[in-house]
């Protein structure tokens, strides 16, 4: 029986619904704070639904969006506070591995917005150092440029954990990072670095499926987890995310079959991304094992 490693979805657009507060640029980290409880219960929800890796919700808590929000005490408290409630949700809920979260420093889909890579790099190792004791493994989401992915994954390997890529790539067209690099670019660079598995997340279901043979081409384990929204192109530079919208063909039976075609072609980690609830992962995990898959956490 062959073994999927199933995966959580979507933290933020989640807490988003689920909060009484307005959303803000530091939505997702600020929930850390001031909704704690459901922080932990999505998690554990996610557990429920058949996830074996949960991420810490630290996505959006990087020093430089901190920063810019006039937050930067605020970088070591949400770090520990993500790992905990992860903790939490997995004594709540049952066993999973706890992903570090190594996400794009200054937001989602914008390669342009960079410093330089030593910076980069730096900055990174900060964070792995607030995270190492407390995670199971490393995942470096949402990369859109292979320097960028370079820096984090090699801050990741630092810590002697396994370590996760995943790149975001753009919606259209030939498969690509929001870069305009090509995928075997960003993995070439990665070379003599240690990878446990490289990935595709944070882009339409479709662009995920155009460019998976080339993901599993590169050898190694390989995996995907889409997003739901119909366009990011309306998400700006410390903007918020009531500005993107979920797509309507994509409900949980929806999802789940257009991941199967990617277990069928390969893939060996899949879950969900952006508007990819706990319903979406319950249906994925009940599609996987009528096909005679086996959910399975990291070995």
């Amino acid at each position: 029986m062959k073994k999927v490693i199933l995966t959580d979805g979507d933290m933020g657009q989640e807490l988003v619904r689920r909060s009484k507060s307005e959303p803000t640029p530091l939505w997702s980290a600020r929930v850390l704070i001031d909704e704690p409880d459901l922080v932990r219960d999505l998690h554990a929800e996610f557990i429920r639904a058949g996830a074996r890796v949960i991420t810490i919700n630290t996505y959006s808590a990087t020093p430089e969006r901190l920063a810019r929000e006039g937050a930067q005490d605020l970088f070591k408290p949400l770090q520990r506070r993500g790992i905990e409630l992860a903790r939490q949700a997995c004594e709540q809920a049952g066993e999973a591995t706890i992903a570090g979260c190594l996400s794009p420093l200054f937001g989602s889909y914008a390669p342009a917005l960079t410093i330089s890579y030593q910076e980069t790099l730096d900055t990174y190792r900060r964070i792995v150092a607030e995270q190492a004791d407390g995670v199971d493994l490393f995942l470096c989401e949402t990369m859109a440029s292979a320097d960028e992915a370079r820096a984090a994954v090699t801050a990741a390997s630092e810590s002697g954990k396994p370590v996760w890529v995943s790149w975001t790539l753009a919606d259209h067209g030939a498969p690509r990072l929001r870069s305009g690099e090509a995928i075997a670019t960003a993995s070439d660079v990665l070379d003599g670095l240690p990878l446990a598995a490289r990935l595709i997340n944070c882009c339409r279901p479709e662009a995920v499926s155009a460019a998976l043979p080339e993901l599993i081409a590169l050898g190694g384990p390989v995996g995907a987890y889409a997003n739901g929204f119909t366009s990011v192109e309306a998400l700006k530079h410390g903007g918020t995310v009531e500005v993107l919208h979920a797509r309507h063909d994509l409900d949980p039976a929806a999802y789940a079959e257009q991941v199967i075609g990617w277990v069928e072609a390969g893939a060996q980690i899949v879950g969900g991304c952006c508007e990819v609830g706990p319903a979406h992962i319950g249906a994925l995990r009940d599609r996987l094992e009528q096909a005679g898959y086996q959910i399975s956490g990291v070995a």
